[in-house]
């Protein structure tokens, strides 16, 4: 479940079309993807169901000239996921984007918050 930020946040989305390619929640399945080697586990750990994070990693995938996502098959181990070296160089410079950008916009943020109404719950 999520919860709400105190204030206002910036948010880093990389969008193609009506899809969103990339953004913070995608990261962050990527990473956890990277961790378990499972798209099923990803998605517990992150509180969501299997097919919640399938749609999104399919989305990851179709929005990019080759997969950030791969099975990988059965076996002893039962198979699970992993990043491509396309999903590792994506995820990484999604990441420097997202600290640049969040560096560039703190001033501006932080006067904004000041002057902005508490959130509604």
């Amino acid at each position: 479940m999520k919860t709400q930020s105190p204030g206002p946040v910036f948010r880093l989305r990389i969008v193609l079309g009506r899809d969103i390619a990339v953004g913070p929640g995608k990261a962050d399945l990527l990473e956890v993807i990277r961790e378990t080697g499972s798209i099923a586990a990803a998605g517990r750990r992150l509180g969501m169901s299997y097919k919640r994070a399938w749609l999104l990693v399919d989305t990851m995938n179709g929005c990019f000239s080759k997969p950030l996502v791969e099975a990988i098959k059965g076996g002893k181990t039962g198979g699970g996921a992993r990043l491509t070296p396309l999903g590792e160089d994506v995820l990484a410079r999604y990441r420097r984007m997202q600290s640049a950008t969040g560096r560039a916009v703190s001033h501006d943020l932080a006067a904004l918050k000041r002057v902005m109404r508490k959130a509604h719950r």
